[in-house]
């Protein structure tokens, strides 16, 4: 928009209008001052009223420790925790209930939803201690289909592997949930719906009304709600079915499930389907990590509050990719660039990372995964050159 020069006459309006606004309404309220006080005392009164009844207390002096809650939660089957995905300290508090559990529930399995089905057998491959973190990661795909920082759910992993305890991978494939998104059930070939839950249940009000409330705060990320609707529907009943799966195969079992705080609060995503497969009310827990919405007494058993905590500084190339035809090509570099100090040149065709042949983002994020600031990469790539062949140049990198 173009500035303009404000004229005296607009000056001059300007001023007649602010006066009216300010002056005027002042004026009335001195005429009918018992009047406009009383219907402002009654409004005051309205909006104490409905401040009363959302506002909750909490008496900090009765606050549990986590450890306390611990004994409380054995006593059941199952235990819900939730998360919010990136939060470092959300992870550490469920990796402390599994510690927990574990000492008083030797036959404790771990069901997660950052993992899909058809993945299951590495994740058992992984606990046997069958293969590397590097090579675990590439088989279930996780950076395609989690994405966030492997690093975060790490620690309950590997306490998982030193302890034999069974992971189960509770989701079903992103391209599966993604097209429900898109087309709803309908949309379905006969081979995806082979994949569905066998049960889909719609008979929940309350699940439906709050999924219709994120959606209303989102719109421009779900497209239709019905498809958005189906989409959760399969989401949740696919999780609380291979849960279920396992426990009837092992009821001498517990379980510990890892999934977001919206597939948990109030019952009504994972916890109400599962109990309603197992046939029975299950003696199920629900512990949520932190809560944006409304604190009420029905959202969870126990809500955990904890300081906000950053992963470690990763250690980093510097080097921005652009991915095309199954190859990597630096595009540009950060403002502090430990593959440009080291020689690295814009254009080049990155081949391997200590030795590992990578041909997109996951493969370099597979290999990059635990690396710190200081550590060592050995770097190949190759370099075109103006006149005559192609060369291929290593690089000892050490990350910032």
């Amino acid at each position: 928009m173009q500035n303009r020069v404000i004229t005296p006459f607009f000056l001059l309006l300007l001023f007649i209008v602010f006066f009216s606004v300010w002056v005027r309404p002042l004026t009335a309220a001195t005429v009918v001052s018992g009047q406009a006080h009383g219907k402002a005392n009654e409004l005051e009164a309205q909006q104490a009223l409905e401040m009363d009844a959302s506002t909750k207390a909490v008496n900090l002096r009765q606050l549990l420790d986590l450890e306390a809650i611990i004994p409380k939660l054995a006593r059941h089957q199952v235990i819900f925790v939730g998360e919010q995905h990136p939060r470092f300290d959300h992870h550490l508090n469920q990796l402390a209930i599994i510690r927990g559990l574990h000492g008083i529930h030797p036959k404790l399995v771990i069901g997660v939803e950052f993992f899909q089905q058809p993945f299951q057998q590495y994740l058992e491959q992984f606990v046997a201690d069958q293969l590397t973190v590097e090579e675990f990661l590439k088989k279930t795909e996780y950076y395609d289909r989690w994405r966030y920082d492997f690093r975060l759910y790490a620690p309950i992993l590997e306490f998982a592997r030193k302890n034999s305890i069974p992971i189960l991978a509770l989701n079903v494939p992103t391209e599966l949930i993604q097209k429900v998104g898109r087309e709803g059930l309908e949309g379905l070939s006969e081979k995806e719906r082979a994949q569905l839950p066998s049960e889909i249940d719609r008979s929940s009000v309350a699940y439906r009304e709050r999924l219709q409330e994120v959606f209303e705060n989102h719109p421009q990320h779900f497209g239709k709600f019905e498809t958005f609707y189906e989409a959760q529907l399969v989401w949740d009943e696919a999780m609380a079915e291979s849960a279920s799966r396992y426990l009837k195969d092992h009821s001498d079992s517990h379980m510990i499930v890892l999934a977001g705080n919206g597939h948990l609060a109030y019952g009504v995503g994972i916890p109400e389907r599962l109990n309603r497969r197992l046939d029975t009310t299950a003696s199920v827990a629900i512990v949520l990590n932190d809560w944006e919405g409304l604190v009420e007494p029905d959202i969870a058993d126990y809500l955990l509050l904890s300081e906000k905590k950053e992963l470690p500084k990763a250690g980093f190339l510097g080097v921005m990719l652009k991915q095309s035809s199954g190859k990597l090509e630096v595009n540009a570099f950060s403002e502090i660039s430990a593959a440009k100090t080291a020689g690295i040149e814009e254009k080049d065709e990155l081949l391997s990372l200590n030795g590992r042949l990578v041909s997109d983002m996951s493969d370099v994020k597979e290999v990059m995964w635990d690396k710190k600031p200081g550590e060592e990469v050995l770097v190949k790539v190759r370099r075109g050159a103006f006149m005559g062949k192609d060369e291929e140049l290593e690089f000892e990198i050490k990350l910032k």
